[in-house]
């Protein structure tokens, strides 16, 4: 599976992401090993999408990342 997800950091604000092992990608968040992650712990798993093709979760994450994207995260998933 590939999943698309979202994180709430410590400061408040998202981080919309890709991984094909979730679990393990979340552990890395926690553990600080994500450069653009590793000052805002800790941080907290709020969505994420599962999906059968790599391409489908990337697209999704690249939607999330949109104004589009910001504003169907703010009603519909947070």
């Amino acid at each position: 599976m590939h999943y698309a997800y979202i994180l709430q950091l410590k400061d408040g604000s998202y981080y919309h992401g890709y991984s094909d092992d979730l679990k393990q990608r979340f552990k890395d968040h926690q553990r600080g090993i994500v450069t653009s992650t590793k000052n805002f712990r800790p941080v907290k798993l709020i969505f994420y999408a599962a999906f059968i093709t790599k391409q489908k979760a990337v697209t999704f994450e690249k939607y999330l990342k949109t104004g589009s994207g910001f504003a169907f995260r703010n009603k519909h998933l947070i």
